[in-house]
């Protein structure tokens, strides 16, 4: 099978004797770092000369962004443990590298990156404080969380795993108690709600274990007014509208049980029920 010259391996060239030369090593962080400063000073010399709004001041500008997108993204790196999308926070913190050029003064003699970080974690943590925290978490434990999450990527470097409460809370001299505290306020970010949080745990979800509606509830109302105006009635007629009501009796059973006439229990049950619609007007 014939390989396209675009696509075939390349052989590298044989010394004398048959060796190949070195593989260079790629250049160390320190040597990008470095390039980076240089190129970054030589930019703002050339911004420095160019009139704002020009199509070449925007260029040398989109180009200082381009090349500082590194410091953006190491400082991003330093939220990664608040599970938002890490393009999110990166996009975030390169509003703050655009601010911090747009006011950096090359001649005050300051490095770049050390004029820049604190405007880009800035502008990442007042992200996160207007923008993704929606639990409220008081101030001194957020401003503690940042000292408990700094001393447990230290000490993680230092011991090679993550280090336990006690640890932490000997670190920073505080309590362990406050150090748990700190560590649930750093988690509070966004509101789950109850049935959310049955998932996985093989629980019914909240809605499972809420009760049905009670189809007579809407007759609980009525129930107490009629209750209220029962009590107006005088006793005999409270015992006939309980009789015939509650418990089921006719006219005819009724008119046995009180030893009345049939019809004088239909006229005190007529009368009863004209108090009560009379009293239900009153009452409304």
């Amino acid at each position: 099978m014939n390989v396209p010259a675009s696509t075939a391996p390349q052989v590298p060239p044989q010394h004398e004797g048959g060796e190949a030369p070195e593989t260079p090593r790629p250049r160390d962080r320190s040597s990008r770092g470095a390039d980076t400063r240089a190129l970054t000073q030589v930019l703002f010399g050339q911004l420095k000369n160019l009139e704002p709004g020009t199509p070449e001041h925007d260029r040398v500008r989109g180009a200082l962004i381009e090349a500082n997108l590194p410091l953006v993204r190491y400082a991003a790196a330093r939220f990664r443990s608040r599970n938002e999308p890490m393009e999110d926070v990166v996009q975030v913190g390169t509003i703050g590298l655009i601010n911090a050029i747009d006011r950096f003064d090359p001649d005050r003699g300051v490095q770049f990156p050390t004029f820049a970080m604190p405007t880009v974690v800035g502008e990442i943590k007042r992200y996160f404080r207007d923008n993704v925290r929606t639990v409220h978490v008081p101030r001194r434990l957020h401003e503690l969380w940042v000292q408990v999450n700094g001393a447990t990527e230290d000490l993680t470097t230092a011991h090679g795993r993550s280090p336990t409460t006690a640890e932490i809370a000997e670190r920073l001299r505080i309590g362990e108690d406050e150090v748990l505290a700190c560590i649930e306020a750093g988690r509070s970010y966004h509101a789950t709600s109850l049935e959310a949080a049955q998932e996985g745990d093989g629980m019914p979800g909240l809605l499972d274990r809420l009760g049905y509606e009670d189809p007579a509830l809407a007759g609980v109302e009525h129930r107490d007014l009629v209750r209220h105006l029962l009590v107006q009635l005088p006793e005999r007629e409270q015992r006939i509208l309980m009789l015939r009501y509650y418990s089921n009796l006719t006219q005819s059973q009724i008119s046995q049980e009180l030893g009345v006439s049939q019809m004088h229990v239909s006229r005190l049950l007529a009368r009863s029920f004209a108090r009560l619609r009379s009293a239900n007007r009153i009452e409304a």
